[in-house]
């Protein structure tokens, strides 16, 4: 399976937000080191856009020998569709960049139904309807589908590349799972305070 992180450094409400360093680590190194934890996976991709907002990040990952991928800011839909095609993927997980704990468990759980499903689904997805806390989505999407719904897609849809088969679910094949625990930790980063949240764990995850 290939893993593709989506991650730009223009984020509205946290800028540089995936660089921003936690205890000497910059946010998307925890991602890639959570992903990095799963035995199913074959590649990690980090998908990024061509502007020089992005150079940082760019830059960071060419330094640590971190595959990536630059494509369009805003048509992130079409970035991740150029990304999986250029790794010749028929399918790919997207994970957020500002998930730093991403749990192995759930993204092998994915990979599991989506190998005893023979791949047949459009859409695998922990968010539909949502179960687990914000910081553990998963969604693993076959290029094909997505790559010849673009054209459908809003402005909106562009940006946040799912939200097209939810709105019309009946037209797609969609496969849900659920979380058997409930939660209402906050474990994705958008703002400061989400940092300062979550600083135990971050302490934890570096033996701090």
């Amino acid at each position: 399976m290939l893993i593709i992180i989506q991650a730009r450094l223009s984020s509205k409400r946290l800028k540089n937000k995936v660089m921003k360093l936690i205890y000497g680590k910059p946010l998307i190194w925890y991602v890639l080191q959570s992903v990095k934890k799963s035995k199913k996976i074959k590649k990690i991709i980090v998908s990024t856009s061509k502007n020089k907002s992005d150079d940082k990040l760019a830059i960071y990952l060419k330094k640590n020998n971190v595959d990536f991928f630059r494509g369009s800011l805003k048509n992130v839909a079409k970035r991740l569709v150029e990304t999986a095609k250029t790794y010749k993927a028929n399918q790919f997980m997207r994970i957020s960049g500002d998930s730093p704990f991403i749990d192995h468990d759930i993204i092998n759980k994915s990979i599991r139904l989506n190998t005893s499903h023979n791949r047949k689904y459009d859409l695998i997805t922990n968010v539909f309807p949502r179960s687990f806390p914000s910081g553990m989505s998963v969604e693993i999407i076959k290029t094909k589908t997505l790559d010849k719904t673009i054209k459908n897609f809003s402005n909106f849809d562009k940006e946040h590349v799912t939200t097209y088969f939810y709105k019309n679910y009946k037209k797609f094949k969609i496969k849900n799972f659920k979380s058997i625990k409930n939660s209402t930790i906050k474990y994705s980063i958008d703002k400061p305070r989400d940092i300062k949240n979550l600083k135990l764990l971050f302490k934890n995850f570096l033996g701090a």
